[in-house]
């Protein structure tokens, strides 16, 4: 029997072993592709509310955009956004809108939850250190 051509069960187990690493590296490459994927989902979302915001802020007229937020018409500078409305807040979207003259600078930025509880003014200052998902800036004449 010794003279058989075949393999040993060493040949195998080392068969399996490379094989084994193999998979482990395909199976983090595929976490990583879910966890991108997941990511660009959340800069998605945050980009369409973004655009949300900018889009309502041109149907405002001259004095309603010098007015902005007004509470008469259910508005908000600083609010919280559940998008599938499972009680929890998804994002934190902040519109800051200045007067220039016969035009409005306006700048929309969309956070991650995380940043709920932080200060409006130090993520207006600086959204790249708080890791904001959407920044969208505008200027709108009137």
């Amino acid at each position: 029997m010794r003279g058989r051509p075949g393999s040993s069960l060493i040949e195998a187990l080392i068969g399996i072993a490379i094989l084994g690493m193999a998979l482990i590296g395909l199976a983090e490459l595929f976490l990583v592709s879910l966890t991108n994927n997941a990511r660009g989902g959340e800069m998605s979302q945050a980009t369409f509310l973004a655009q949300q915001q900018v889009d309502y802020l041109r149907t405002l007229t001259a004095a309603e955009l010098g007015t902005f937020p007004s509470t008469s018409r259910s508005e908000s500078a600083d609010e919280t956004i559940d998008m599938n409305q499972d009680g929890t807040a998804d994002f934190r979207r902040l519109t800051h809108v200045q007067a220039s003259g016969y035009s409005y600078a306006v700048r929309v930025l969309v956070f991650p939850p995380a940043r709920i509880g932080r200060a409006a003014d130090d993520l207006l200052k600086d959204p790249d250190s708080y890791r904001a998902l959407a920044v969208m800036n505008a200027v709108i004449g009137r």
